[in-house]
């Protein structure tokens, strides 16, 4: 299954729309970077890696439409959609990553014809990369997990997040294929409910055990040891935090208190190591998704809501940060994280 690819035949990029999942399966293909945008601020295309992959495939997509004839004017065209693109998604870092990496490739280009090929090239390659990259994720992560146990996961770290295979999902899905016998508890996460409706799909999909519960019940069920671990994607890791959906940062500090180790597997990537907690923007989303459950308003329009994406985990609440250049455990040393192989390809 691919999550987001381009279309060289109609020269869009084309993804899942996951708003309309687990009911409905429904490509997308968006043939202008504003479409883009929109199914980024939606959440039609989201996740950690997969949002990298779209940033730098918008960046291709404004290239590739511009009508500039000279290089200098399509870069122009090109910095403009960029500045959007970077802007649809503040918290994650690998929007605007993906943006940047494409944007250094097409520097230096002599033409605007050439600047298009280069752009759609490099585009591509960061999608092709990031299957191998999960797939190292997994085979390192899968490690980590119980030969027979049982694993909590909150939002959706899945193929779903990425072009395919996935990040704490992938672990799970490289686990499961090295003969381990893992279950999966999927938090609902509210309020969109990208784990009941993405990461239950996914794992039912590929007859991997998964039953969901809602967020509040993890405490419950670690109290009652019936989770050995928790394994979370990430949006953004900076050098003291963990920045992943609002609701990780509650099943950190309870897994702390039970015993239990808490995972993190993002690509390198993601790893924001020249910046801490307090320069990041935390995402605040719109009243709607908060006050209305299936078209049936929930919250009185007298009550304020506050309706954060994300949260951030210290640290030192995390067992383990699982990269594509292996698992790094306490105390974490961002300069010594997989830095060489990945600043070579970016």
């Amino acid at each position: 299954m691919k999550t987001i690819w381009w279309d060289p035949d109609h020269s869009a990029v084309c993804f899942i729309d996951q708003t309309l999942l687990p009911g409905v399966y429904s490509e997308v293909c968006a043939t202008t970077v504003p479409r883009l945008i929109q199914g980024i601020r939606r959440l039609e295309v989201r996740g950690a890696p997969a949002l990298g992959i779209a940033g730098g495939m918008g960046v291709a997509l404004a290239a590739v439409h511009s009508r500039a004839s000279v290089i200098e004017e399509l870069n122009a065209d090109v910095a403009r959609s960029a500045e959007g693109i970077r802007d649809a998604r503040p918290t994650a870092v690998n929007l605007s990553w993906g943006v940047d990496r494409v944007l250094q490739a097409i520097r230096g280009c002599a033409t605007a014809d050439d600047a298009r090929t280069e752009a759609v090239a490099e585009a591509v390659r960061i999608a092709e990369e990031d299957e191998a990259c999960c797939r190292r994720i997994g085979g390192y992560g899968a490690q980590l997990l119980p030969d027979n146990g049982t694993v909590l996961t909150h939002c959706n770290a899945g193929a779903l997040a990425c072009s395919t295979w996935g990040t704490a999902l992938g672990v799970v899905r490289s686990a499961v294929a090295a003969g381990k016998n893992v279950r999966v508890i999927a938090a609902e996460t509210r309020p969109l409910l990208q784990g009941s409706r993405l990461t239950a799909w996914e794992l039912a999909r590929d007859g991997i055990s998964v039953t969901v519960v809602t967020d509040s019940a993890a405490a419950f069920l670690m109290r009652r040891k019936e989770i050995d671990c928790v394994i979370v994607g990430a949006d953004r890791i900076t050098r003291d935090a963990v920045f992943n959906k609002i609701g990780t940062y509650m099943h950190a500090v309870t897994a702390r208190h039970h015993g239990i180790p808490f995972y993190v597997a993002a690509p390198y990537s993601t790893i924001d190591r020249g910046r801490s907690e307090s320069d990041i923007i935390i995402e605040e989303r719109g009243r709607d998704e908060l006050a209305s459950c299936g078209g049936v308003r929930v919250i009185p329009d007298a009550a304020a809501v506050r309706n954060y994406a994300f949260d951030a985990t210290p640290l030192s609440l995390v067992s383990a940060i699982i990269t594509d250049s292996g698992a790094f455990f306490p105390p974490y040393d961002m300069q010594k994280m997989g830095k060489k192989s990945h600043e070579e390809s970016f």
